[in-house]
């Protein structure tokens, strides 16, 4: 089993930056706390009967196919918002930090983790934090939008800035991050420019 766990939610606050997988587990929220639960499932199922498995803890994922309309994937619901003309708004100051991946990525990390990382738990991530003020920005160069930044009410629960360490999953699996973000996001929009409009 691979196992498609979080890092922005298992961890909490962090203690430090780049989290890695040493890091203390304190979600704030549900979300992170059954990720976590699983996680720990799988480890009892190992020691009981033998399963083989990988659980990766995902940054923030984003690219081609995300739903752009649902409550999470920032990038892909202000691309569509900004392609058709809409006002996106970002929750509270903007200034909180992700770990932002392009889905081509973590889809490689995952058919890694098909043959090495048995019994591991790996943070995939670039390490570096991107804020969401940084992400509209970008995504309005990109669709060529004229909206401006407009905030609302921060979300309850949500960590303000993390960003993972992935030395391990570089040493066990092989791994690391290939898109750039400006990449990423071009290839993010010209998606949704084909089919959103």
């Amino acid at each position: 089993i691979v196992y498609a766990s979080t890092g922005g939610a298992v961890y909490g606050e962090p203690e430090y930056l780049p989290v890695d997988e040493a890091h203390p587990i304190n979600p704030l929220d549900p979300y992170g706390a059954s990720k976590h639960h699983v996680e720990h499932y799988l480890y009892i199922y190992s020691k009981h009967y033998g399963l083989a498995h990988t659980s990766l803890r995902f940054p923030n994922v984003y690219g081609p196919r995300q739903d752009p309309y649902g409550e999470a994937g920032v990038v892909a619901i202000f691309a569509v918002q900004m392609l058709k003309g809409a006002q996106p708004t970002i929750n509270g100051s903007g200034e909180q930090e992700r770990d932002f991946v392009y889905v081509g990525d973590i889809a490689r990390a995952n058919v890694l983790a098909l043959t090495r990382g048995d019994g591991e738990i790996l943070n995939l991530g670039c390490g570096v934090g991107t804020s969401i003020n940084t992400i509209f920005s970008q995504l309005k160069s990109a669709t060529g939008s004229s909206c401006e930044e407009v905030h609302g009410p921060a979300k309850l629960g949500e960590v303000f800035r993390i960003y993972l360490k992935a030395d391990r999953a570089r040493e066990v699996l092989g791994w690391e991050p290939e898109v750039s973000l400006e990449e990423g996001l071009a290839r993010t929009v010209e998606y949704f420019r084909e089919t959103s409009l």
